[in-house]
C-alpha cells in the first residue's frame, strides 16, 4: 500500500455554505441582547459575567430588549457534551466567582496533592521527575459535565435564557456583520423529509454573537472561512479518549504517563500520553490522549486506550472495579501559531477552544476558555454601555486587546514551538521542549512550522498493532462504549458527516480505525484503486477527530449524540 494524504480527499462542502443573510420577519425570530453559542465552560463563563454587569446596570440591560442574554448548546441537556480529563487551574472560577469556595463546587473531587510521572514500556514502568508542564499541586480535579450544569444555574440566576436541544446551524451574516445565528430544523427523515415531528429552525438575531462552541466549533470555523481569519498555520488537533470507573481501592494522587503504547520516534510522530485521575474515593478517571497527524493508519486511540489498561501498573488501579462512563473528544493543539488573525470580527467574537485556547504541554485549556468567555462579556459590554454598533469594523477590537494583554496570550506565546518539539520523536523532542520551558519560550527562537493533521500521509505500519480482544470487564469494543455514552441520535435522522466516500483504503482505513464509535466501515471492495464507505452517523458522539483527518462534521439534530454525566 502506498502513504495517502486524507487532505486530497476534501469533504464534500461549498464554500459559504453554513453563512447566509438573515430573512425572517420580526414576528418570526428570537431577538435577543448577545447570544452565546455553545453551554460550555466559554460560553457559560462569559453568559455569567455578562450577567453579573447587566446586574449592576439595569439600563444598558433594558435597552437589550426581554433576552439580554442568550445561551444555545446542541446536547439534550447542558453539560451533555461536555468532555475533559479534568484537573482545572482554578484561577478563573475564582475571578469570576468571587467570594465562592470554587472547591466545593457541583462536580469538584478536590485539589491535588500528590502526582506522579511514569515513563511506560510494555510490561513495566519507570517513575521520572515530574516535569515542570506536569505540576498540578493546587489545581482541581472536576467533572466538566457537572460543572457546566451547575454554571448554566448560574448563568440563569442571573437571566440568561438557557436553550439546550439547539443546535445553531448558520451564521447570518449581512452588511459584512454577524447578525445572529439560525438553528436546525429539528424532525428530519434520513432524507431530509420532514416527519410527523417536524419543527423547522429558527433565525436567533443578537447585538452580539459569541461563538463558544468548543472543539471543532461550527460555526466558528465558518466565520474564519468568512472573514478570512486563518492563522499562520494551520489547526492541529489531538484526540482523547476518556473513561470513568467506580474502583474498589481509592486513588490520592494524579498520574500521568509517556510512551507505552504509543510508538516514540520521529518517524512515527505518536505525539501523545495518559491520564488517570482520581475522583473522591471510588472513582478515577483513566484516558489517552495522541496527536491526529499520526502516520500508522491502523491506530485506534480507542483501542489503544483497552491496550494500556491491560498494563500491570493499571491494571491493578482498575481491579475490581466497574466501567461507568465513557466519552471522547478532539483538543486544540496547533496553540499560539493557529490562533485566527483576529479574535473578532464586526458583530462576533471567538472564544475558548473555538479560537483554541489550549497550552498543550500543561493540557489546560478550562481556564483559559472561561477566561476568555469573559473577557469577551467585558469587552461587549464596555461597547452596550457606551451605546455603540457592535457591527461597525473594529467595535468588538477591545475583545482582542484584552486577550492580548492577559495570560492567555504570554501563556501560549511561551510554548509556541511545543507540539513541534515533540514531534521530533521523544529522545530529541524531550530535550528541546524543557529548554522551551526553562527559557520560557526563549529557546529555540522563531516559530517552527507545522501542517494540519490531513497533511500527515497514512498507511498500515510495518509493526503490526495487536489490540485485545474485549472482555466486557476490563477491555471493551467502540459499540459498548458508544452505548455507555448515553448516546441519544435517532438512528433513521439525517447524516450529519460529510466525507467523501469513494477513497483509497489507506483512508479509509485511517477514519475506521481513527474513529472510537464505529461510525466508518469499508462496504464495496471491488479491487479497484478505491473503496467506499459506509456511515453509520447515529454511532457519532462528536468528538471532531473527521474534521481534524479530512472530513467535515456539522451539528446533528438538537438533542442528540452523547449525554454525558461524570465526564
Amino acid at each position: 500500500m502506498a502513504a495517502r494524504r486524507p487532505s486530497a480527499y476534501p469533504p464534500p462542502v461549498k464554500v459559504g455554505e453554513f453563512v447566509q443573510a438573515p430573512e425572517a420577519e420580526e414576528d418570526e425570530r428570537i431577538d435577543v441582547g448577545v447570544v452565546f453559542v455553545g453551554a460550555g465552560p466559554a460560553g457559560l463563563a462569559g453568559a455569567i459575567r455578562l450577567g453579573q454587569l447587566l446586574g449592576d446596570d439595569p439600563a444598558t440591560a433594558e435597552r437589550l430588549g426581554e433576552t439580554p442574554i442568550a445561551v444555545l448548546d446542541k446536547g439534550r441537556v447542558v453539560g451533555a457534551h461536555l468532555l475533559s480529563g479534568a484537573v482545572v487551574n482554578p484561577s478563573a472560577l475564582r475571578d469570576l466567582l468571587p467570594g465562592e469556595d470554587v472547591a466545593t463546587l457541583p462536580g469538584c473531587f478536590g485539589p491535588v496533592t500528590k502526582e506522579a510521572v511514569y515513563l511506560m514500556s510494555k510490561s513495566f514502568e519507570v517513575r521520572i521527575p515530574t516535569p515542570p508542564p506536569f505540576h498540578n499541586k493546587g489545581n482541581l480535579v472536576f467533572s466538566l459535565s457537572q460543572l457546566g450544569r451547575h454554571m448554566a444555574e448560574l448563568a440563569e440566576e442571573l437571566g440568561a435564557m438557557v436553550l439546550p436541544e439547539t443546535d445553531a446551524q448558520r451564521l447570518l451574516v449581512a452588511d459584512g456583520a454577524v447578525r445572529g445565528v439560525k438553528t436546525g430544523d429539528k424532525g428530519l427523515g434520513r432524507e431530509g423529509e420532514p416527519l410527523g415531528s417536524y419543527e423547522p429552525g429558527v433565525e436567533v438575531h443578537a447585538q452580539a454573537t459569541v461563538l463558544s462552541e468548543g472543539t471543532q466549533g461550527h460555526l466558528a470555523r465558518a466565520a474564519m472561512e468568512q472573514f478570512g481569519l486563518r492563522g499562520e498555520f494551520p489547526q492541529a488537533w489531538s484526540l482523547g479518549v476518556k473513561e470513568v470507573w467506580r474502583v474498589a481501592k481509592p486513588l490520592d494522587h494524579v498520574i500521568h504517563t509517556l510512551g507505552w503504547p504509543f510508538r516514540t520516534t520521529r518517524k512515527d510522530r505518536e505525539i501523545g500520553g495518559s491520564f488517570i485521575y482520581p475522583m473522591g474515593p471510588d472513582m478515577v478517571a483513566i484516558g489517552l490522549v495522541l496527536g491526529l497527524d499520526y502516520r500508522d493508519s491502523t491506530l485506534s486511540v480507542h483501542d489503544s486506550l483497552q491496550l494500556f489498561k491491560t498494563h500491570p501498573l493499571v491494571r491493578q488501579l482498575l481491579e475490581g472495579g466497574e466501567r461507568i462512563g465513557w466519552g471522547a473528544k478532539t483538543i486544540p493543539e496547533g496553540g499560539f501559531l493557529a490562533l485566527p488573525s483576529s479574535l473578532s470580527m464586526p458583530g462576533a467574537v471567538l472564544t475558548g477552544d473555538s479560537a483554541g485556547f489550549v497550552n498543550v504541554p500543561k493540557l489546560k485549556g478550562i481556564h483559559y476558555a472561561m477566561r476568555s468567555g469573559m473577557l469577551a462579556a467585558e469587552a461587549i459590554y464596555e461597547q452596550l454601555q457606551a451605546g455603540q454598533d457592535l457591527s461597525a469594523p473594529d467595535a468588538l477590537a477591545g475583545y482582542d486587546q484584552r486577550v492580548q494583554a492577559s495570560h492567555i496570550w504570554s501563556d501560549l506565546k511561551k510554548v509556541r514551538n511545543m507540539r513541534q518539539a515533540l514531534g521530533k520523536g521523544f529522545a530529541l523532542g524531550g530535550p528541546i521542549g524543557g529548554m522551551m520551558d526553562i527559557s520560557r519560550g526563549a529557546l529555540p527562537p522563531g516559530n517552527w512550522k507545522f501542517h494540519g493533521d490531513a497533511e500527515a500521509a497514512v498507511e498500515p505500519h510495518p509493526g503490526k498493532r495487536v489490540y485485545p480482544a474485549p472482555d466486557g470487564k476490563l477491555t471493551f469494543d467502540k459499540l459498548s462504549s458508544v452505548f455507555l455514552s448515553g448516546n441519544r441520535s435517532r438512528d433513521d435522522q439525517p447524516n450529519h458527516i460529510r466525507i467523501q466516500e469513494n477513497v483509497p483504503r489507506e483512508v479509509a482505513e485511517a477514519w475506521m480505525a481513527m474513529c472510537p464509535a464505529a461510525v466508518y466501515e469499508i462496504g464495496r471492495d471491488d479491487g479497484g484503486p478505491t473503496v467506499q464507505l459506509k456511515l453509520a452517523p447515529s454511532n457519532c458522539v462528536q468528538c471532531g477527530a473527521i474534521t481534524a483527518k479530512g472530513g467535515r462534521l456539522t451539528p446533528p439534530e438538537g438533542g442528540s449524540g452523547p449525554e454525558y454525566s461524570n465526564m
